[in-house]
């Protein structure tokens, strides 16, 4: 099915920030494995796993709609210097997701597909759920200070 020429760029738009994403979380998740962090490192590898599947969903929608997935574009990547850092820079890049998907999806309703809104929905769900996550470990630092939160870390 031919698919609009502008929501197939703004897809790949979208396909290159879950690309970037996926990189970040992975650093950032071995950078914890390596530290001793074993629940982060679980769970910020659990948000990359996620993010891969994004791109997959993308890059079939893109191929449905006979466009070209272009695989090969990276934004910048973002890698604290240490766990808080992380999450802040992976906080920055959900809050970037969200802002984009909710226009892309603004973007479908116009052109009336709605087979890529319901789509673009489903994504951007779970990327508030990675905002809340993300908020939810800053406060927890912000509360009980960063060594103790390390310290729950663990294992």
């Amino acid at each position: 099915m031919k698919g609009n020429d502008q929501l197939i760029q703004t897809l790949n738009a979208l396909l290159a920030d879950e690309l970037t994403a996926i990189n970040q979380y992975i650093v950032h998740s071995e950078m914890c494995a390596n530290w001793g962090y074993h629940k982060l490192h679980e769970a910020i590898e659990k948000r990359a796993i996620t993010e891969m599947k994004h791109a997959e969903k993308l890059i079939a929608r893109i191929l449905f709609l006979e466009g070209q997935p272009i695989v090969s574009n990276l934004n910048k990547i973002y890698i604290g210097s240490d766990v808080e850092a992380q999450h802040r820079a992976d906080l920055n890049a959900e809050y970037e997701a969200v802002k984009m998907y909710n226009a892309a999806i603004r973007q479908a309703v116009e052109v009336a597909d709605n087979g890529t809104r319901e789509l673009l929905e489903a994504i951007l769900r779970n990327e508030e759920e990675h905002v809340d996550w993300l908020e939810a470990q800053l406060d927890q630092i912000k509360q009980m200070g960063i060594q103790n939160y390390l310290v729950e870390q663990l294992d």
